[in-house]
């Protein structure tokens, strides 16, 4: 079972890298051809998408993991399964949210590469949860890993709100935001339809990554381990 998780995952992780640096290329590109001077903000404003972020942290966690079983470390030790936790929380929510509030709008990076948009939001979200679901290794985690799981959101937003208006778009003269509804200028009430969008997947995150703790501690997680410890021992298999 390790083995046929350490395939997927390598296949996978070789997808999302490819998306990301397909639509990374393809992104330069476009602005290059517009103005090249444009190339370096372009290039932020891609690696500020919630969305690249998650996927680029899902390449490290799923290849981590196939390290692991390669050095036939079992179970996963709880650091590990804290952040894995924390990426498959932040790419079903990327699932989420793009496929209920923003597939068909057109977003600031320039044209989609529609394979690697499919990618990133629906191919890689529903694998880096069958992976939490279904491959051996996992261990209990303790409830207050939840406040870690949290904590790159809310940087990622508040960097995205206050980036936001002093990233000033030189083809449009308008702040970039990652989202629509990050963007109090085109929001219908402004900060407030902002707060609102914000609250709401945060509440979303919040109830994705209890539901990924309360999975690590049902039966069957970390076994030799004391049950919701979090604090496993980890061994060698030989």
């Amino acid at each position: 079972m390790r083995l046929l998780f350490s395939v997927l995952r390598t296949v996978v992780a070789v997808a999302i890298a490819a998306a990301i640096i397909g639509q990374l290329i393809h992104s330069a590109g476009n602005a290059a051809a517009a103005d090249p001077a444009s190339v370096g903000f372009v290039a932020v404003n891609f690696f500020s998408f919630f969305t690249i972020d998650s996927n680029a942290a899902s390449v490290v966690v799923l290849l981590a993991g196939v390290v692991l079983v390669a050095r036939r470390v079992h179970p996963d030790p709880v650091l590990f399964t804290t952040v894995r936790a924390a990426v498959v929380t932040y790419m079903v929510t990327t699932g989420i949210v793009y496929n209920l509030l923003l597939r068909g709008i057109a977003l600031p990076q320039g044209q989609t590469l529609a394979w690697s948009n499919e990618i990133l939001h629906v191919i890689a979200p529903l694998y880096l949860l069958l992976d939490w679901l279904f491959a051996p290794g996992r261990v209990p985690l303790e409830w207050k890993k939840l406040w870690a799981i949290v904590a790159f959101p809310i940087v990622w937003v508040l960097y995205s709100l206050v980036r936001g208006p002093l990233a000033i778009d030189a083809a449009t003269g308008a702040p970039w935001y990652p989202y629509p509804f990050l963007n109090p200028a085109t929001s219908p009430n402004g900060y407030l339809s902002v707060s609102f969008y914000v609250i709401l997947i945060g509440l979303v995150i919040v109830a994705l990554g209890a539901g990924a703790i309360r999975v690590s501690r049902g039966r069957g997680s970390g076994r030799g381990s004391g049950r919701g410890s979090g604090r496993p021992e980890r061994r060698i298999v030989s």
